[in-house]
């Protein structure tokens, strides 16, 4: 069949007719698909598109689709999307997402991606309005008791995501439609229900609703979570490079030697009364203060996480054998992937960045036997369902206080693997890389702004980095402990989260040499801290 497409039936009957979706799942659907923000196959080769489910979302004779594509690689192995449709016939309508022009029992017109179209928005809000406590349809819409909206006002686009495509409904809440999607329940909206609905936890946007879909294999599968809309002044990465690039600032005003400023052992916890007064006198008060609301917010996610005891998702468990063997796993392969990264794209190096991957591949058995070393035999804390992807990106900063988002977990990683309990630990390993990131990304973007050389920033850098980490880690770890999660004694502590730090660093690693390789020094920097920090 060649276009123009033209096609005898009704849109309601569309998706049964074999010669229509023929032609959908032609390389039209590809060359859309591919242009897609949210397309995260674009290192790889596409190979072809099925369509293994679809169903429709309607209310009143009103008739949408949503369909779950299945994109198929070269490489042998398959990606699933979301992508609702809809039919339009105005010539001037979404002529940028446009997927197919056709012609329907002599009407001409459109079919496009249907979150362009209000109407679309409209219909999956007043579902959820109208959303049935008990819902056993094949298209589920459920609401929380906290959503009591009774009409549709308006909506709008949020912004420039890349994996998920994000509405805001009525000016108080968000919807957000997961565009990659997979055969069982999305972490953020089993996270986000659970700690907001089931646990009161009042640090992360209020879980509102959800739209999802039972498959032709019973699996249920997340398509949209609703949540508040949380008033905010941006996230906690760019408070944090605004509050270092002011403390670098300071150095100049102040006159101060880097040299001179006293040192601390990493993981030292610290009460902001041990923070030696030459550090405050540089840094000022106001960041450590703000350090410690993070600590709490952070520590309370992990005591709402750790206090479940019937909801098997969500009880805590001790390390065991199958843990270690799954972490080893995953992690030798990870670290393999990344060594082979490093020594084919060596040149790209220069300087500090080229002296620090040498030493890397030099060093190589000693990073792996670090991996090796986990011995869940010897660990007494619990693993709880933790953040999985905890960076300062992830916090909105709202007034004096913090507010966590975006529990999906890691992206590189499976839905299953990001369900597996882990030390809370991780979390907090992730939030310190995240610290570190900060203070190396404020001296890489003002380059020249602050009158010292790179070396003395860096030094100045790496001395405030272990700062955070200790005013931090004792806020966490007293306010964990009050609450009885166990995360262990302090050598168990430590352990982990040098262990978690260097897995995460490792996983930098392969991102910054594939995007940024001047930026490599980042995670380097982080896994030699940690193979050579002597107790």
């Amino acid at each position: 069949m060649k276009p123009p497409y033209k096609f005898n039936i009704a849109w309601e009957n569309l998706l049964e007719d074999e010669s229509f979706t023929q032609v959908f799942l032609s390389t039209v659907l590809e060359e859309y698909v591919v242009r897609q923000r949210w397309y995260g196959g674009k290192s790889s080769k596409l190979k072809y598109i099925e369509l293994p489910e679809h169903f429709r979302i309607q209310q009143h004779g009103e008739v949408y689709y949503g369909l779950i594509l299945e994109v198929n690689f070269e490489e042998a192995f398959y990606q699933h999307y979301f992508l609702p449709i809809a039919f339009v016939s105005d010539e001037n309508f979404a002529k940028k997402d446009r997927i197919l022009p056709l012609t329907l029992n002599g009407q001409e017109g459109f079919i496009i991606d249907a979150l362009n179209l209000d109407a679309f928005r409209k219909l999956v809000f007043e579902r959820l309005i109208t959303a049935e406590p008990n819902d056993t349809t094949r298209v589920r819409y459920h609401k929380s008791l906290n959503f009591t909206d009774t009409e549709y006002k308006s909506s709008r686009f949020m912004g420039m995501e890349q994996s998920n495509t994000s509405i805001i409904m009525n000016d108080k809440y968000v919807i957000k439609f997961f565009r990659r999607i997979y055969a069982d329940k999305n972490p953020d909206y089993e996270m986000s229900r659970f700690l907001s609905e089931k646990k009161g936890y009042r640090n992360t946007p209020a879980y509102m609703g959800s739209l999802s879909i039972i498959d032709s294999d019973d699996a249920n599968i997340t398509i949209a979570l609703m949540q508040e809309l949380l008033p905010n002044k941006g996230d906690a990465w760019e408070f944090m490079l605004k509050e270092i690039d002011k403390v670098f600032q300071w150095l100049e005003r102040k006159k101060i030697d880097v040299h001179a400023l006293p040192k601390v052992a990493l993981f030292k916890r610290l009460k902001i009364g041990d923070v030696p007064h030459q550090i405050i006198d540089w840094a000022g008060l106001n960041i450590f203060l703000r350090l410690q609301t993070l600590a709490k917010r952070t520590a309370e996610m992990h005591i709402a996480l750790g206090s479940e005891f019937e909801d098997t998702a969500f009880t805590p468990e001790h390390f065991n054998g199958d843990y270690e063997v799954w972490l080893k796993n995953r992690l030798l392969y990870q670290f393999q992937n990344r060594l082979n990264t490093v020594e084919n794209n060596f040149t790209k190096l220069t300087g500090l960045s080229a002296e620090l991957a040498k030493e890397f591949l030099e060093r190589k058995n000693e990073i792996r036997k670090r991996f090796i070393s986990f011995d869940w035999t010897k660990l007494k804390g619990e693993r709880l369902r933790v953040h999985g992807d905890y960076h300062l990106g992830q916090v909105l900063v709202r007034d004096d206080d913090f507010y966590l988002l975006d529990f999906e977990g890691e992206p590189e990683s499976t839905i299953r693997d990001r369900k597996v309990k882990q030390p809370p630990l991780k979390d907090v390993a992730g939030i310190f890389r995240s610290f570190h990131y900060a203070v190396y990304a404020t001296i890489f973007n003002n380059e020249g702004k602050y009158p010292y050389k790179q070396a003395d920033l860096f030094h100045a850098g790496e001395i405030l980095y272990t700062y955070f980490i200790g005013v931090f880690l004792n806020t966490y770890v007293d306010l964990i402990q009050k609450n009885n999660i166990n995360i262990g004694y302090t050598q168990e502590r430590e352990f982990l989260l040098e262990y978690c730090m260097l897995e995460k660093a490792v996983y930098e690693l392969g991102y910054e040499m594939n995007s940024r390789p001047l930026w490599a020094v980042i995670p380097l920097r982080g896994i030699m801290s940690i193979i050579n920090n002597k107790k």
